[in-house]
């Protein structure tokens, strides 16, 4: 029997730890790795047209499944497509194996031709970047680069020279039981009890979740019962803690709606669960506050702490509930009830006004009419601009949907990239990627790839001819828009040209029916609506300074936009607060 050689046993060792797809560009470096999968049943090699949408597409498997998801590019240019993508990956916390293939291992150092240096490009983007230079690093290298990313969730990157790919593995090489899942995490009983003191000690206590908060839902609902506390999220944690809710009051930030700001500032302890939430101008800076997080780096980076508290959000509560005092004055949690649900109903009024007839189409009714429409386990991938506005505000969570966005790197045109791989993990659950004509454009090459595959991806392109969002940021520090217009052509005619189904919409009444036609096609369908690129207003008087990107140092200024079905589930809520 011939031996395995170095490209074949990596291969084996990622079906190993549960990988079963690989993403990427083939390439000549690359060539011994992909030879090895096309002769194994056990991953599947996805051709993409772009080396970033491979990335991103991991990246989105991982985040759906839990499990380690792998993407490759071949040397020089071939890999470094890779890195915006695994950015997001990293900054999100998926678990990801790139696999970033080399010249020649003699040529290295010597300025061959496509030379880069991939063990020193990635560093920043992972938790390890090593290169494999020897047949007797495998399979320990590729093990603890593995045992990295699912560890500590992120990226690991292997750059392998292809000739090294191609020789023969060791003898007798050390394979040793691999990590494929995530323990659980506790603080020690000291912290606590120092917890449970400050808990009992505050009169009004708010609670701030994040994505630490996933599967931790019924954990955070008992405590904020047990202690009376309005419960506000960031954008990551929306989709694990809007949803059966009795204590909602929004979400803060400069996408934010409701009374989330006011809880976190009016209450006596905030409790931040399971965040690393960037903007600190939006969280107070005069009441105590106590951070839980399973990852000591970001305990105490945004806010000054009056108790750090390492571990998972679902133990720590777990353990905390028992060991605190039930509360009974429901003051505080009715108040900020109300003013959330108050808040919700000034702002959906400027919707609501004869919006089925609105031309251009108002992006927020499309959002709203997507929502309704959409199976209830649908996934979501959400483009970063103004997409993430209506995601925010129309998407409803209830526990099965998923939203997927580049919540934390902030990258354009990652929507399409993240459907695919959200597609890949089952072919027969919804995905809509909720695209901007910018992202979309960005990376629209890979729309073959939905086509190649076959893959039911339903896009929902907002179209309004602009970078929206950027406007918007020029028009808040002062600026005329600039470079921001889009000449765009009719998507809905190129998807048809590509060979899928396309539709453009440019009524509203025209709408639910291409959205429900679209839905029922077997394969990849494109819903071109043109939008009113004026749609989102902001507050007429901004008396403060302010900063570029999504940080406005002004806390307390919100976009002002429409909120959907939340306004339903406010009305809901405030009719349980007990009347005088």
């Amino acid at each position: 029997m011939a031996r395995q050689n170095v490209a074949e046993q990596f291969v084996d060792i990622l079906a190993r730890a549960g990988v079963r797809r690989m993403y990427g560009v083939v390439g000549d470096s690359l060539n011994p790795v992909v030879d090895a999968i096309r002769r194994t049943s056990a991953i599947d090699w996805i051709q993409v047209r772009h080396e970033e949408v491979a990335a991103f597409a991991a990246g989105a498997e991982a985040q759906l499944t839990g499990t380690l998801a792998a993407c490759a590019g071949s040397c020089g240019p071939g890999n470094l497509h890779l890195i915006n993508g695994l950015y997001d990956a990293h900054r999100s916390m998926a678990p990801v194996l790139a696999l970033a293939s080399h010249i020649p291992s003699s040529e290295i150092g010597l300025g061959y031709f496509q030379e880069t240096h991939p063990d020193q490009l990635f560093r920043e983007c992972s938790h390890y970047c090593e290169l494999i230079s020897s047949p007797k690093q495998m399979p320990r290298l590729l093990q603890t680069a593995i045992q990295h990313a699912i560890g500590r969730g992120g990226v690991s990157v292997v750059a392998l020279p292809g000739d090294v790919a191609s020789e023969p593995a060791p003898d007798k090489a050390v394979e040793h039981a691999l990590v494929t899942a995530l323990p659980s995490v506790r603080p020690g009983d000291a912290e606590i009890e120092k917890l449970a003191r400050l808990v009992d000690e505050a009169r009004r206590v708010t609670l701030f979740c994040g994505s630490g908060t996933a599967g931790a839902h019924a954990e955070v609902m008992e405590f904020a019962e047990r202690v009376k506390a309005p419960v506000g999220h960031a954008l990551r944690g929306k989709e694990w803690i809007q949803y059966d809710n009795p204590y909602d009051v929004g979400m803060s930030g400069l996408l934010g709606y409701g009374a989330a700001y006011e809880a976190t500032h009016e209450c006596d302890l905030l409790m931040l669960i399971g965040t690393d939430f960037p903007y600190n101008a939006f969280l107070p800076d005069d009441v105590k506050i106590v951070q839980i997080d399973v990852r000591p780096e970001h305990l105490g980076r945004r806010s000054q702490l009056d108790l750090a508290v390492w571990g998972d959000a679902k133990e720590t509560l777990r353990c905390l509930t028992p060991r605190v005092k039930a509360k009974t004055d429901r003051r505080f949690l009715d108040k900020m009830l109300k003013k959330h649900a108050d808040a919700l109903e000034g702002v959906v009024k400027a919707y609501t006004r004869k919006v089925e007839k609105h031309v251009p189409i108002h992006p927020e009714y499309v959002a709203s009419v997507l929502d309704e429409l959409a199976d209830d386990d649908a996934v979501f991938t959400v483009d970063t601009g103004m997409c993430n506005v209506w995601a925010a505000r129309y998407i409803s969570p209830n526990g099965r949907r998923r939203i997927i966005g580049s919540f934390s790197h902030g990258s354009m045109a990652n929507a399409l990239p993240q459907a695919i791989g959200a597609q890949f993990t089952d072919r027969n659950r919804q995905v809509i990627s909720m695209s901007g004509d910018g992202g979309f454009s960005m990376l629209m090459g890979d729309f073959l790839t939905l086509v190649q595959y076959d893959l039911p991806v339903k896009i929902v392109l907002f179209d309004n001819s602009s970078l929206g969002m950027v406007e918007l940021e020029m028009l808040v520090a002062g600026l005329p828009s600039y470079g921001t217009s889009n000449h765009n052509p009719d998507f809905a005619a190129i998807a048809r040209a590509a060979g899928a189904y396309g539709v453009r919409v440019e009524k509203p009444k025209q709408l639910a029916g291409a959205l429900k036609d679209a839905f029922k096609h077997k394969g990849p369908a494109l819903v071109d609506v043109v939008t009113d690129p004026n749609a989102l207003s902001i507050p007429p008087k901004i008396s403060a300074e302010m900063v570029t990107g999504f940080a406005l140092s002004a806390s307390k200024i919100v976009l002002d936009g429409g909120v959907g079905r939340m306004l339903q589930m406010a009305r809901s809520n405030l009719r349980n607060v007990p009347r005088p």
